[in-house]
């Protein structure tokens, strides 16, 4: 077994979905499975940001791309979780199918903007429950 087995893949949006999938696609020797998880955010009592039935299709919609660019190279599975904090919502899913690492690509933004956002790729690489692969941009290389 290696470190990218089986490897479970944060999708936060379709834009999101086709960066990882772009980056991850090198690797794909390495990587036996593939599961993508969309979290959707409960607000803990507070609004929620849309409907939840809206939610729901766009997360089906992320989750396609994974499973559509993927699928013929290797075996991918795609599940939606739903939490109140994203990065232990992921965590709770890779423990609970079995991942051997969580592989993500990081999205852009100036430090201000991560600083106010509280930085899901900071919080995913401290203290992590599992190793974290953070894929590089293909376009960079």
């Amino acid at each position: 077994m290696t470190l990218l087995d089986h490897v479970l893949v944060p999708v936060a949006s379709e834009a999101d979905a086709e960066a990882t999938v772009a980056a991850l696609a090198p690797h794909l020797d390495e990587v036996s499975r593939v599961t993508a998880v969309h979290v959707i955010e409960k607000g803990g009592g507070a609004i929620d940001k849309a409907p939840l039935e809206k939610r729901r299709e766009d997360a089906a919609e992320y989750l396609a791309v994974v499973e559509v660019r993927l699928g013929a190279d290797v075996a991918v599975d795609t599940r939606t979780d739903y939490g109140t904090d994203v990065v232990v919502t992921l965590f709770e899913a890779a423990e609970d199918v079995g991942a051997t690492a969580l592989v993500f690509r990081p999205r852009s933004g100036s430090r201000i903007v991560r600083l106010l956002t509280g930085d899901t790729a900071t919080r995913l690489t401290t203290d992590p429950a599992v190793p974290v692969v953070s894929l590089p941009d293909p376009e960079r290389e």
